[in-house]
């Protein structure tokens, strides 16, 4: 995906963190108070916490795993189809 990189403060937050931010700008800007140079900002970190948010869910879904019945009736696992 094209654009800019995460800021190193997004990049280390937990996709719970960053949720948490991302809702709390939304709540903001759809209040529509404060200035444009302000919303702007806002926006742009929304965007980049969203982007955040979206790449920890794609590593959580790399790594689930489903449990599968071997052909001799042995119990193991194979990555998940995330397609």
């Amino acid at each position: 995906m094209a654009g800019p990189s995460i800021p190193p403060d997004i990049a280390a937050m937990s996709f719970e963190e960053a949720l948490e931010e991302l809702e709390k700008i939304v709540r903001r800007l759809e209040e529509g108070k404060g200035k444009l140079d302000e919303a702007v900002r806002s926006y742009e970190r929304g965007a980049a916490l969203k982007k955040h948010c979206e790449a920890k869910l794609s590593e959580a879904q790399a790594k689930v795993e489903k449990i599968v019945l071997g052909p001799e009736g042995q119990v193991g696992t194979e990555p998940a189809d995330t397609n």
